[in-house]
């Protein structure tokens, strides 16, 4: 006989209940903007119902109607200075804004990507780049960032995807892969190679490729996940002089300089996943009852909690540190890098930790699709593996201790 099913907030509707904003340190005003974040998930997306039909029953991670009018509110400019259509605010609302909306399950897997490339504008786009991309970032448009190759992850330095100087601008070809958001973005900062020589990362370009152009082909990749990444196939792209961004030759420098905000970003979308995870969690156990009583009484169960609670807010801790410590630079480089990769680290492995864990204690109803915890273990996944690898991190982390590997 089929035992019966568990009611209530397993299922994943959330309540106005609680609505308080966890992060010490935070403004009267960063914490109503949080505030505001989470009462727009509720009222949007803080269904099961909800966001089947906004993710096609969950195989689809990007809606942009609900994308829409997050920018239509503001919330999609927060980091952009004003002049370009932003709210001109800093790293710390940016964390707010993502981990908001990890943890409110919105669908809207474009703004990490978008907010990576809105980073690169800023830094070294001309003025007219500026204005056209962070405008249309700040207006709801989704833009992507493509560095990976089948033969460049993490040794990005091994990038073959070829950017030719041809009259009146650059001609691409090759192939790019893992590519987030391409499939419904307008453009892709593809990082492509235009020389060789000199140093191993030496001969890299930015280039802005809108996804209409000619020649280029994107592909999904199927994920766990679901729809999330593609292939990229150039075949005789050309793309205007004035795609260049930034300076011809330099582009892994540009990378690097925006890896701090990047990494930050991710550990807040982590943080949201270990949030929300937790919170279901926590309404499962206070309610389900085994031997006459709710199953978050056991010892084992208590315990384990406790300690998924103390991982949470040690990553809150240090990635709501590390975002004051960027914006005031108090800190040498190294220092910063350091703090960084290990809020990346803490936070996405806290989000998978507590995933597996919320599985275990919810036995089969965890393992079944009728609800979510299944989804948060399958999409605590790849924040481990993307903007760096969380090993890679680790690399990079004991490299600011003077550990390096021999040469």
């Amino acid at each position: 006989m089929r035992p019966p099913r568990p009611v209530g907030p397993c299922r994943s509707t959330v309540s106005k209940e609680g609505m308080r904003v966890d992060a010490i340190g935070l403004t009267s005003e960063q914490r109503d903007f949080a505030l505001a974040v989470r009462e727009f998930c509720r009222k949007e997306c803080g269904t099961r119902e909800q966001r089947d039909a906004l993710t096609n029953n969950g195989s689809e991670q990007h809606h942009q109607g609900l994308y829409q009018k997050l920018a239509g509110l503001g919330y999609l400019g927060v980091s952009i200075p004003e002049e370009y259509g932003g709210s001109g605010g800093g790293l710390t609302e940016q964390v707010l804004l993502f981990e908001e909306l990890f943890r409110g399950l919105a669908p809207i897997h474009g703004a990490g990507s978008s907010h990576t490339v809105a980073g690169i504008y800023k830094r070294f786009g001309s003025e007219e780049q500026k204005k056209s991309a962070l405008e249309a970032i700040s207006s709801g448009e989704v833009r992507s960032i493509s560095i990976s190759e089948p033969g460049a992850g993490s040794d990005a330095a091994a990038i073959s995807c070829r950017a030719e100087k041809v009259k009146g601008g650059w001609r691409l070809d090759g192939q790019k892969t893992w590519c987030s958001d391409a499939q419904f973005a307008t453009g892709i900062v593809v990082v492509a190679r235009t020389s060789r020589g000199g140093r191993p990362h030496d001969g890299l370009t930015m280039l802005e490729v809108p996804t209409d152009a000619e020649g280029l082909d994107i592909r999904p990749i199927p994920t766990l996940g679901g729809a999330e990444v593609n292939d990229l196939f150039f075949n005789s792209v050309f793309v205007p002089e004035d795609a260049l961004i930034g300076v011809e030759g330099s582009a892994w420098k540009q990378v690097m300089a925006g890896l701090n905000g990047e990494r930050l970003v991710c550990a807040a979308q982590g943080l949201g996943m270990a949030q929300r995870t937790f919170d279901d969690l926590l309404a499962y156990v206070r309610e389900r009852q085994q031997f006459g009583v709710p199953i978050g009484t056991f010892q084992a169960l208590r315990h384990r909690i406790a300690d998924l609670a103390i991982d949470i807010e040690s990553a809150r801790t240090l990635t709501f540190a590390t975002a004051h410590h960027i914006e005031q630079q108090s800190g040498t480089p190294e220092e910063l890098i350091r703090a960084t990769s290990m809020s990346k680290v803490k936070a996405t492995e806290t989000a998978k930790k507590v995933a597996l864990e919320g599985v275990q204690m919810m036995g089969g109803y965890g393992y079944s699709t009728e609800f979510d915890m299944e989804h948060h273990l399958r999409i605590s996944i790849a924040p481990t593996i993307y903007a760096g690898t969380n090993e890679i991190q680790r690399d990079i982390i004991s490299g600011t201790y003077g550990l390096r590997p021999p040469r």
